[in-house]
């Protein structure tokens, strides 16, 4: 497979006052031609996490869109650390080599709740938690990217369970 092909997820976005951290499976292309998180305009997260921490990041640049969700106690990372994917979708993805979230965790004890951003983040992350993922409040999200065809209304209605209470 063409070394072009080896697609490598961005530096965890987490400190210690991350109390939440939200994993997806490895960013898609126009996140990673950016250098950015979540990237691609149709993606929803950025709008589904403002509903979630009740602050506005869709018109914020990015630095501030990341200090803000790390203010509100919110963590972001992928479980896949490289993996051969040619385009952006899960189903693509071949020749994984996951992150190691179990030490990620161990150095942010602060961390009670995982949320995976589409199914196959949960897959591959629960797997790589293994029993460990019992120590935690997981949610399975449905995903965010536009690929996820899922109406808005009814991705929202997950994501909002996020919501401190």
């Amino acid at each position: 497979m063409d070394n072009d092909l080896r697609k490598r997820c961005f530096d965890p976005v987490v400190d210690e006052r991350t109390e939440l951290l939200v994993l997806g499976s490895l960013p898609g292309e126009k996140s990673l031609a950016v250098q950015q998180y979540y990237a691609h305009r149709q993606n929803k997260f950025w709008l589904l996490m403002s509903e979630v921490i009740g602050a506005e990041l869709v018109a914020l640049d990015y630095g501030a869109r990341l200090a803000t969700l790390l203010a509100h106690g919110v963590g972001l990372w992928d479980v896949v650390a490289e993996a051969h994917r040619p385009g952006s979708l899960d189903s693509a993805i071949r020749n994984r080599d996951d992150n190691d979230l179990p030490a990620l965790l161990a150095r942010y004890p602060g961390i009670t709740t995982l949320a995976f951003n589409g199914g196959t983040a949960a897959k591959l992350g629960l797997k790589v938690l293994g029993e460990q993922a019992a120590r935690y409040r997981i949610h399975n999200l449905p995903s965010s990217s536009p690929a996820y065809t899922l109406p808005y209304a009814d991705k929202l209605a997950s994501w909002i369970a996020l919501r401190r209470q």
